[in-house]
């Protein structure tokens, strides 16, 4: 009897719900961005200090870190959380990394809107910073800390500070520093839970 060969169909699949409808919803927000001239990003995708009484401020608390000044904003935070998104989601589960990336949201956009009344902040660069160091703790075992989490927290965190503190150029190195804290303190509380 002769064997016959089983062809093998390659299928592509939605591997990772959270991160990549973020990405999709990153681009959506980018074309409309630039469909509007701009205007889109002012009304929806960025933190300045507006009225408690428009609706919108709370809002964009939340929606800021789907809008992106240019395109290479864009691609560069894309690039990062495509890398290490879907193996955290993997690992963590979809409402986990969905909780991370509200909370990373909120507290960057809640921090940049009490603190940095002048400026306006939107990126996804928060939520990639709390993604990394979320990643750092995915081999804990025993109770120890993983030798990658601390150089990666030198390395990020540290690094954003000297920034913070040297440079200055648009970026938000405090957004960076909370969304690097919050993935810390999730990627802790998660280790403990298992």
């Amino acid at each position: 009897m002769a064997k016959t060969k089983q062809k093998t169909i390659l299928k592509i699949s939605f591997n990772s719900p959270v991160v990549l409808g973020f990405a999709l919803i990153c681009l959506g927000a980018y074309l409309l961005n630039c469909l509007t001239s701009g205007r889109s990003n002012i009304l929806l995708f960025e933190v300045y200090r507006a009225p408690l009484t428009d609706p919108l401020t709370y809002i964009r608390m939340f929606t800021h870190v789907f809008g992106h000044a240019s395109w290479s904003h864009l691609i560069n935070n894309m690039t990062l959380l495509l890398v290490i998104g879907p193996l955290l989601e993997e690992k963590y589960g979809s409402a986990d990394m969905l909780v991370v990336t509200i909370t990373t949201a909120f507290m960057t956009g809640l921090v940049h809107f009490i603190f940095f009344p002048g400026t306006a902040l939107l990126g996804a660069s928060g939520v990639v910073f709390a993604y990394i160091l979320l990643s750092s703790f995915a081999c804990i075992k025993d109770g120890s800390i993983p030798l990658t989490f601390i150089l990666v927290a030198v390395l990020y965190i540290g690094g954003q500070v000297v920034d913070g503190v040297f440079i200055k150029d648009n970026v938000s190195n405090i957004t960076h520093i909370i969304g690097g804290i919050i993935g810390a303190f999730f990627g802790y509380i998660a280790n403990i839970r298992r």
